[in-house]
């Protein structure tokens, strides 16, 4: 099941491998795999470990934490089991689904068109996807990547759809023929289909289909080797298995089996932690894209009364208690939880990513914090050449 994050993630790649790495060790009867942990920051990384060893794998079976700061890993570690029945660890390379934290992956793809003229934000949908029917009002592509174009979002059981599509513009035959929620620009109303309606708008304006140009202009040039989309026909090694919770007591079983290829942009992709924080890590500064498209996916909506919404192209936006400008995304699957997001003034990222649905991911919101907290603490000479004062530390 997809849906929009739990309010916690509004406090919340591998650039460069240059920082110095250790193997750390979990804390005594937690299973985790080998990990990347600089010693600058070990004792957040300690004390992370023991929050996650002590808070979510009682609950969770697998999971995998990655944080970056100033677009280098300082810490990556598995927890857990990929495979629960075949006893197969959590590894730094195990793929989780990631839920609508697809979203900002696609929002990539949207402003790489936007910066070459391929594509207009304040066009109506047609003008790319000329099969979507038309409606009693327009619809733009700005409307729709800020959630605010009137498509209904899941409903029912739609989330556990069993059955594959031969191509993005077919799944959208799942929701094109409802009605609109509201007239489009009033209202705020968070919607996955508006993201797969979004991926036949990248393959009109690019003349290309959805997940080749996702390969081919992001995932490729980013170094996403662990992001695809979930194949459910192919075989994947790195692929973990997928977990719900039991009705009753506290145990866990395998997930149904579900098809996502009528919602790849939407929430259809597998990835991992550290590729996560590598895809963030992006849009620290321009770079991939450019000053002013990081403008564009950074700044809230407005409704047409001038109401913010807290959401840009693709990330949700918050600014903190300490005036630092977060964006961030979560996602929740079918046998996965995802929460992700980056602190465009510490320049922290960080992702975590479980194979339960809905899993209890409260607790992780101290991890981002701790980071900050510490990267706040450290000047930028003592984080590449000392170790982590104790005055830093959670």
């Amino acid at each position: 099941m997809t849906r929009a994050p739990r309010p916690w993630l509004a406090l919340l790649a591998i650039v460069a491998w240059a920082s110095p790495a250790v193997t750390a060790q979990a804390p005594a009867g937690c299973v985790a795999a080998p990990a990347v942990a600089d010693t600058v920051y070990r004792r957040t990384i300690a004390a992370a470990e023991r929050l996650v060893c002590d808070s979510l794998l009682p609950r969770i079976p697998g999971v995998q934490v990655a944080v970056a700061v100033d677009g280098r890993l300082v810490w990556s570690e598995g927890f857990g089991y990929a495979d629960l029945e075949a006893r197969v660890p959590v590894t730094r390379a195990a793929q989780f689904r990631i839920g609508s934290v697809s979203k900002p992956l696609t929002a990539a793809a949207v402003a790489l068109l936007v910066e070459q003229g391929a594509l207009d934000l304040d066009a109506p949908v047609q003008r790319y996807v000329p099969a979507f029917p038309e409606k009693p009002w327009p619809i733009t592509i700005r409307e729709l990547a800020g959630h605010t174009s009137g498509i209904r979002h899941y409903r029912g059981d739609e989330f556990l759809l069993n059955q594959p599509f031969r191509s993005v513009t077919e799944g959208l035959a799942v929701f094109a023929g409802d009605s609109l929620l509201f007239e489009p620009g009033t209202r705020f109303s968070y919607s996955s289909y508006g993201w797969c309606l979004i991926s036949a708008v990248v393959e009109g304006a690019s003349h290309e289909e959805f997940l080749a140009y996702m390969s081919r202009h992001v995932l490729g040039p980013l170094g996403l080797t662990h992001t695809a989309p979930d194949r459910v026909d192919s075989v994947v090694p790195d692929r973990t298995r997928f977990y719900d919770r039991d009705s009753a007591g506290g145990g866990v079983h395998p997930s149904p089996p579900v098809d996502n290829s009528y919602k790849w942009a939407g929430g259809g992709f597998i990835s991992t932690a550290e590729d996560l924080v590598h895809f963030g890590s992006a849009f620290l500064h321009p770079g991939f894209v450019r000053p002013e498209t990081l403008t564009l996916l950074f700044t809230s909506q407005q409704t047409r009364d001038g109401r913010p919404t807290g959401y840009g192209v693709g990330w949700f936006l918050a600014t903190d208690s300490l005036g630092h400008h977060r964006a961030f995304h979560g996602g929740s699957s079918v046998g996965g939880s995802t929460a992700f997001g980056l602190d465009r003034d510490s320049h922290v990222v960080f992702a975590i990513t479980t194979n339960l649905t809905d899993a209890p991911l409260g607790p992780a919101r101290r991890i981002q914090e701790w980071f900050d907290a510490a990267t706040s603490c450290l000047s930028t000479a003592s984080r590449r050449t000392h170790p982590q004062p104790a005055a830093c530390s959670p």
